[in-house]
């Protein structure tokens, strides 16, 4: 199991812990809060994610040959959802982010929590940080 697995493997025992969807949702938007300040100069049409209902920015740096992901929302919900998305693909390195292949929507059951066009942003992030991987 690599990094990337491991991190998915924990995000979803922390949302299997909760019963109910109701639950999660809320756990999902209390994520969103410890998201770090996202730099008002990054918010520009090249870092925007597209595919999703809301605005959604993304950014990286490239340190040590890894990748690390910064983002942000102006949703409260999809701001939990890019914490999650940044948990569990920063500190990666290039060739990990290049040979991503996986449904993150699936693996971490959030069909069961979000709506479609919420779990299209999901895919969107992904997209975003395997286009940076691949131009990196």
């Amino acid at each position: 199991m690599n990094n990337i697995e491991k991190r998915v493997e924990n995000i979803k025992e922390d949302l299997d812990f909760f019963e109910d969807e109701l639950s999660k949702y809320e756990y999902i938007i209390d994520l969103g809060k410890k998201l770090e300040e996202f730099n008002e100069a990054d918010k520009i049409p090249e870092n925007i994610v597209h595919g999703c209902t809301s605005q959604v920015w993304l950014t990286h740096e490239i340190k040590d040959g890894k990748m690390y992901f910064h983002g942000t929302s102006d949703a409260i919900i999809v701001k939990g959802l890019v914490y999650m998305i940044l948990q569990i693909f920063s500190d990666s390195t290039i060739e990990e982010l290049k040979e991503i292949d996986m449904d993150i929507v699936h693996e971490l059951k959030l069909s069961e929590i979000i709506t479609p066009n919420r779990q299209s942003g999901v895919i969107g992030m992904m997209k975003k940080i395997k286009e940076y991987a691949l131009n990196a």
